[in-house]
C-alpha cells in the first residue's frame, strides 16, 4: 500500500470535529460555549459528561486507530508490531534493518498526522480541539505499557492535586519525551544505537505542540482565571 495513502487518511480521519458533532447534535454550538474549544473537557463542562467521555474517547481511536494501522503496514524486518493485524498483511511492506528509521518516521508520521488533523481541521476552518485525547491515541499504539502506565500516573496526579485539566494534560505531554529517552537509556538502545530517534523528536514534538495549544489556560493559569475542575462558573 502507498504510504501516502495512509498519511492522507490518517489526516482526514484526525479532522473528524467530534465535539462539534456532538454538541451539534444536542442542540449546541460548541465553539459559543464555555472555552470555545470542540475538545472533550468542553463538551463534558458544556454538554454532560456521557458526551464529554464519548467524545474523547472518539478522539482518542481518531489517533490510535491509524497508528496501529501504519504499525502493521510499515513492518520491520524480525521485529513484531505492537498489535498484529492479520486482514492487513496483504498490504505490509516489510524494511530492512538497515531502513529501520524509515519504517519508524512513517509510522510515527502517521500518528503525528491524526494529532494535526484534530488540532487543524479544515472542516472547521483549520482550527480544533487541543490534541490530547488525539495524542493519547497515538502513544498507546506507540509505547509500551509501562511507559503507559507512567504517563497516565504522572496525569492523574496533576490532576487530583490540581483540579486543572490543563496543569496535568501539559505535564503528562511533558513527561513523553523523558518517558521515551529514560526507556531507550534503561534497555541499553542508546548506547548499541538501536534506539527510535524519530519517536523521541515525536515526543518533544507532542511536548511542544501539547504546550502551545494550551497557551490560552496558561495565561488564565498566571491570572488566576483558569477553570478549576468541578467549580462552578461565577
Amino acid at each position: 500500500m502507498p504510504s501516502w495513502i495512509i498519511l492522507i487518511a490518517s489526516f482526514l480521519l484526525g479532522s473528524i470535529p467530534f465535539g462539534l458533532i456532538i454538541a451539534k447534535s444536542k442542540g449546541i454550538n460548541i465553539r459559543e460555549h464555555g472555552s470555545g474549544n470542540i475538545g472533550a473537557t468542553n463538551v463534558l463542562r458544556v454538554v454532560g459528561k456521557k458526551y464529554g467521555i464519548s467524545c474523547f474517547i472518539l478522539d482518542f481511536f481518531k489517533g490510535f486507530t491509524p497508528t496501529v494501522i501504519a504499525a502493521a503496514v510499515f513492518l520491520i524486518e524480525g521485529e513484531q508490531p505492537l498489535i498484529a493485524i492479520p486482514a492487513l498483511e496483504s498490504f505490509a511492506t516489510t524494511y530492512t534493518a538497515d531502513q529501520r528509521s524509515l519504517a519508524q518516521t512513517l509510522i510515527i508520521l502517521t500518528g503525528l498526522l491524526s494529532i494535526l488533523g484534530h488540532n487543524y481541521s479544515p472542516w472547521v476552518g483549520f482550527k480544533g480541539g487541543k490534541g490530547i485525547a488525539t495524542s493519547a491515541g497515538v502513544l498507546v499504539g506507540l509505547l509500551p505499557w509501562p511507559a503507559i502506565t507512567i504517563l497516565v500516573l504522572v496525569w492523574v496526579i496533576l490532576f487530583f492535586t490540581t483540579k486543572y485539566v490543563s496543569v496535568a494534560s501539559i505535564g503528562a505531554a511533558i513527561s513523553v519525551p523523558i518517558v521515551c529517552i529514560y526507556g531507550s537509556y534503561a534497555h541499553g538502545k542508546i548506547a548499541d544505537g538501536t534506539w527510535n530517534i524519530p519517536l523521541f523528536i515525536f515526543a518533544l514534538v507532542i511536548a511542544a505542540l501539547a504546550t502551545w495549544r494550551h497557551k490560552s489556560n496558561i495565561q488564565n493559569l498566571i491570572n488566576g482565571t483558569e477553570h478549576r475542575f468541578g467549580s462552578k462558573k461565577k
